[in-house]
């Protein structure tokens, strides 16, 4: 499982410019079982993205795919890790 969390680096009228492009990524990789939560940081500062289901080599090149990266208006940084324990509700993303 992968923690993904976006920085912007760019004013928010910039990343405002692609955030609709950015929903529409989000939503194909929900749609494919990659993405299980995502959401803005509070304050708006970035953003955190929850995902599963492949390789960190496979998940860099598709975030390569994201337009905020492909535009540079947002730094990722990706942390992997073995969920080990959760809420019993979260049993079906873990697997």
């Amino acid at each position: 499982m992968f923690v993904i969390v976006l920085e912007y680096a760019k004013p928010l009228e910039e990343v405002d410019r692609w955030l609709e492009e950015h929903r529409e990524f989000l939503r194909e990789n929900y749609a494919l079982g990659r993405f299980i939560a995502s959401g803005p940081c509070v304050p708006r500062t970035g953003g955190v993205i929850l995902a599963r289901g492949c390789s960190r080599t496979e998940l860099d090149a598709l975030l390569e795919n994201d337009p905020f990266k492909r535009e540079g208006v947002a730094a990722y940084t990706v942390i992997e890790f073995d969920a080990v324990m959760t809420d019993p509700a979260f049993a079906p993303f873990t697997k």
